[in-house]
């Protein structure tokens, strides 16, 4: 049975999604060459969250993601408004961790069967998201594939500009930073898969609708995501503009959660210990014990209240929560870094 037996049995093959990304990242290495000398230089980075290349001042930054199976949950609720929440937070939070600024993003929309209704609601909402982020919808596409999905697939792709000065690698991250969580009240975009199958195995295919508390399980499925971009870009500075706070490092918590998202922007041989970590909402607690979900799983599989995580100096911890408070994004000490390349979580 693999390590994330949950989720193996949800139908999602972690071993083989790893494989296939390490196969997709050889083969777009291989390219990086054809550009050697020109504009756009494809610059290697170890575990980036999004792709960089090299234009003379500064860095464009470019990534890609979707809201991935959120979108089933969307569709048996026939609600759509706050999808483009999601759809802007994945994108627009993995560029930031660079240090990014967003400028533009483009969107593609592929469905069985074009509704205008549908397609309306999913673009107002991500409208209203770009607005609020100061990010421009470039452009898109809206494909009738007909038997090809079987329902909506809604992907984006962001791009975004940093100074080379700014750039945000993880190198300058040691022994003694502090680590910073800020709160999440959902899942984000990410283990929709398991938690479908928990809901589905507990109430049948009517889950959606199926009450906790004063909720149905549709509606607290489909929180939405915060997006950090632009109190990140508080901290950061926009692109020409002062570097407020030197935050050291940045972690979006995504798929693989806390363990495989913060080590990927620790130096070898540095590891954190987490002791004041956000709680999950009493919802996603309820989830995993409905699933009998380990907490090691729960941890790899989803955020756990923690969408984002940031390494300062101990000197830029005051500074760091005040302008995050006036930004009304919760966020707490949650650890620190230390020797020895393990992620210890208590």
């Amino acid at each position: 049975m693999p390590k994330n037996k949950k989720y193996a049995l949800a139908g999602v093959n972690i071993a083989e999604g790893d494989a296939a990304s390490k196969l997709a990242g050889k083969f777009a290495q291989s390219t990086f060459a054809s550009r050697k000398g020109k504009l756009g230089q494809p610059v290697k980075l170890k575990n980036g969250f999004a792709g960089v290349l090299d234009f003379g001042k500064y860095y464009l930054v470019m990534g890609d993601d979707g809201v991935g199976t959120k979108m089933e949950i969307a569709e048996k609720m026939r609600k759509f408004d706050s999808l483009g929440s999601d759809l802007l937070a994945m994108v627009a939070d993995d560029a930031v961790c660079l240090g990014a600024e967003v400028i533009a993003i483009t969107n593609t929309l592929d469905t069985k069967k074009v509704e205008k209704k549908i397609t309306g609601e999913l673009l107002k909402g991500l409208a209203k998201a770009c607005e609020k982020e100061q990010i421009a919808i470039a452009g898109g596409e809206i494909a009738e594939v007909g038997k090809a999905v079987n329902g909506m697939v809604w992907n984006a792709t962001a791009i975004g500009a940093v100074e080379k000065n700014k750039v945000i690698l993880g190198d300058k991250i040691k022994v003694g930073d502090t680590i910073i969580a800020l709160k999440e009240n959902g899942l984000r975009s990410n283990g929709f898969s398991l938690a479908r199958k928990i809901l589905e195995d507990k109430f049948g295919g009517n889950y959606c609708h199926k009450l906790f508390g004063v909720k149905k399980w549709g509606e607290l499925l489909l929180t939405p995501s915060k997006i950090y971009h632009g109190a990140m870009l508080d901290l950061l500075g926009r692109f020409e503009k002062k570097r407020v706070v030197s935050v050291k490092g940045i972690a979006h918590i995504t798929g693989g959660g806390i363990p495989g998202n913060l080590s990927r922007i620790l130096p070898k041989g540095l590891g954190a210990k987490l002791t004041n970590l956000w709680k999950p909402a009493s919802w996603v607690k309820e989830l995993i014990e409905l699933g009998k979900v380990s907490e090691a799983e729960a941890r790899e599989v989803w955020n756990l209240g923690n969408g984002m995580l940031l390494v300062v100096s101990p000197k830029d911890i005051d500074q760091t929560l005040e302008i995050l408070r006036k930004r009304k994004v919760p966020a707490r000490i949650a650890g620190e870094i230390t020797k020895g390349g393990k992620i210890v979580i208590s």
